[in-house]
C-alpha cells in the first residue's frame, strides 16, 4: 500500500464487507447466547431472504427507471424479505430443533445440517441453479471522496448495517423482551421460575436472527448474484466472526464482523494473496483465535462448577 488514500480505500471496502458480516453473525450469537447452539442452516435462511427480496424488488419496480420508487421499492422488499424469512427462522427453530432440546448436542447440530441441504436443494428445485441479479435500486455509480473511490451501495451497506446493530442492541438492552432474552439466556429454569415464556422468547431469538439474515443477504446479492448455495460460504464466515467477537456475545458479533472484513481486505492487499484464496485468511484467523483466545476478543471465560 503506497499511499494514504489507499489505506483508506481498503479500509472502507473492508468496513462494508465487515458490516455484512457483522449483520449475518448476529443470528449465530443470538441463537448460541440463548440455546448454547449453532445453527448451521443460518447461511441458507439467508438464502431465502435474498431470493425473496429479489422477487418482491423485481415486482414491485416493473419497468420503472431508476429513482426514488425504486429506492422506496428496494426497503418494501427488504422489509417483505425480513419479515417472512423471520416466519421461516420461527418455523424451523419449532420443527426440527424445538423437539431435541433436551437431546445430546449433537442431535441438533444434524438437524441444522439437515435444514440446511432441504433448503439449498429446495431452492436449487424451485428456481433452478443458474445465478439471478438483483438489481440496483438506484445508479451505482462511483464517487471519489479525498482520494477514495465510494459507490452508493457501499453506502447503503454501512447505513443499514449500522442502524440494524443499533436497534437490535438498543432493543436487547431496553426492551422488556430484551431483558428476557437476557435472563433466558443466563438460565432457562430460573427465567421459567420468574414467568418468562422461554419458547416466546427462543422463537424471537431466531426470527430476529434470521431477518438479519435476509437483511444481509439482500445487500450482498446487489453485488454476487442470487443463487442456492450462496449461504455457505457467507455463513461460514459469518460463524467465524461470531468466534471471532466472542459467541453468545451481541457486542462480539458486531465487532467480530468488522474485524473479520478489515482483515480479508488487508490480508489480500498487504500480502497479495489472490482474491480467489481469500477464504483461507477468515479460516486462519477462526485458528489463530482458538489456539490464543478460544473465549474470542469479547467473550468470557465460563468456569464450570462442580
Amino acid at each position: 500500500m503506497g499511499s494514504l488514500s489507499e489505506f483508506f480505500q481498503h479500509f472502507m471496502n473492508g468496513l462494508t464487507l465487515g458490516g455484512v458480516y457483522a449483520l449475518i453473525a448476529l443470528g449465530y450469537t443470538m441463537v448460541y447466547g440463548i440455546l448454547k447452539f449453532i445453527n448451521f442452516a443460518h447461511g441458507d435462511v439467508l438464502m431465502v431472504g435474498a431470493y425473496i427480496g429479489l422477487f418482491v424488488f423485481d415486482a414491485l419496480r416493473g419497468s420503472a427507471p431508476l429513482g426514488a420508487w425504486t429506492f422506496f421499492a428496494f426497503f418494501i422488499a427488504m422489509i417483505i424479505s425480513m419479515i417472512l424469512t423471520a416466519i421461516l427462522g420461527m418455523v424451523i427453530e419449532r420443527v426440527a430443533y424445538k423437539p431435541l432440546r433436551k437431546a445430546s448436542r449433537l442431535a441438533p447440530l444434524l438437524s441444522a445440517i439437515g435444514v440446511s441441504f432441504i433448503l439449498s436443494n429446495g431452492a436449487a428445485w424451485a428456481w433452478g441453479t443458474q445465478s439471478r441479479k438483483l438489481n440496483y435500486p438506484f445508479d451505482n455509480t462511483p464517487f471519489e471522496i479525498g482520494g477514495v473511490v465510494i459507490t452508493p451501495h457501499q453506502i447503503l451497506i454501512l447505513v443499514v448495517s449500522i442502524v440494524m446493530m443499533i436497534a437490535l442492541k438498543l432493543f436487547v438492552d431496553r426492551s422488556r423482551m430484551g431483558k428476557a432474552m437476557r435472563a433466558t439466556s443466563l438460565d432457562q429454569d430460573t427465567a421459567r421460575l420468574m414467568g418468562i415464556n422461554v419458547n416466546v422468547v427462543i422463537s424471537l431469538t431466531f426470527a430476529i436472527g434470521s431477518a438479519l439474515a435476509a437483511t444481509g443477504g439482500m445487500l450482498i446479492a446487489l453485488d454476487f448474484k442470487c443463487y442456492p448455495t450462496m449461504g455457505i460460504m457467507l455463513g461460514l464466515k459469518a460463524f467465524v466472526a461470531a468466534v471471532v467477537g466472542g459467541i453468545g456475545n451481541i457486542g462480539g458479533a458486531m465487532l467480530g464482523g468488522i474485524t473479520l472484513g478489515l482483515l480479508e481486505t488487508f490480508g489480500v492487499a498487504v500480502f497479495g494473496i489472490p482474491q480467489a484464496m481469500k477464504d483461507t485468511i477468515s479460516f486462519a484467523i477462526l485458528i489463530i483465535v482458538l489456539l490464543v483466545r478460544p473465549q474470542g476478543l469479547l467473550g468470557k471465560v465460563v468456569k464450570e462448577k462442580v
